[in-house]
């Protein structure tokens, strides 16, 4: 039976693209109950509506403060019976009132290979610091920015004289896959966690053949 999904959102929304594109496809074996945005006139809200998708404006600057806010997420996201929780591109820390009430069922995409690079421009970051590899992190979230266990990695070398849009462009094409890659364990109760070691129990599922351009850790299954 698929599992309730819903997303949480600041900007375009290319990632919640992705998992809703893989859904339609029958990949991902989810239901996106619900997409939030804290922001108006955010992207991802006309992705979602024009998907058919439940969505929900919740402009956190009409809150008194993070702690009201994150009560009026819970709520909502309770009411549409999320059971998974997507940050894709949410451009705010969550409490930890809000990870308590979707304890171990919140996960982040990271244009970073994390712990390497944390924050808001972690891929801007990876390539000023002259880094020779760099990549994405699909993770759980914790009351740390950007610090939870890791689920899935992909990795991608930084070219020569490379500049920061064609590298977040490599990066952004891996997100597309390794976030609903995740997502899809989750739904099929794979992920063992204990402590920060993340283990994914075995399926019959055919693996991606490696690209020469990229790792990806745990290896990609089929139409991933």
């Amino acid at each position: 039976m698929p599992v309730n999904i819903a997303i949480l959102a600041s900007g375009n929304g290319t990632n919640a693209q992705a998992i809703m594109d893989k859904i339609a496809a029958g990949v991902l074996n989810a239901r996106l109950c619900l997409v939030v945005s804290n922001r108006p006139g955010a992207g991802v809200l006309e992705r979602a509506r024009k998907a058919g998708v439940p969505t929900l404006l919740l402009d956190h600057t009409a809150w008194a403060d993070r702690t009201a806010y994150d009560a009026a997420l819970v709520s909502a996201f309770r009411e549409h019976g999320a059971e998974y929780i997507a940050l894709a591109g949410y451009m705010r820390l969550v409490t930890a009132q809000f990870l308590r009430a979707f304890e171990g069922r919140v996960v982040n995409i990271h244009p970073s290979l994390l712990p390497s690079f944390p924050g808001l421009r972690g891929g801007a970051d990876a390539l000023a610091y002259g880094v020779t590899l760099t990549g994405c992190t699909a993770h759980f979230v914790d009351e740390a920015m950007d610090s939870g266990p890791v689920i899935i990695q992909a990795a991608v070398p930084v070219h020569a004289g490379e500049n920061l849009e064609s590298l977040m462009e490599r990066i952004h094409a891996l997100e597309h896959r390794i976030f609903p890659q995740a997502l899809q364990w989750l739904a099929q109760g794979r992920v063992i966690r204990k402590d920060r070691l993340v283990c994914l129990a075995p399926t019959g599922a055919k693996r991606v053949r490696r690209r020469d351009d990229c790792l990806v850790w745990p290896p990609l299954e089929e139409n991933f």
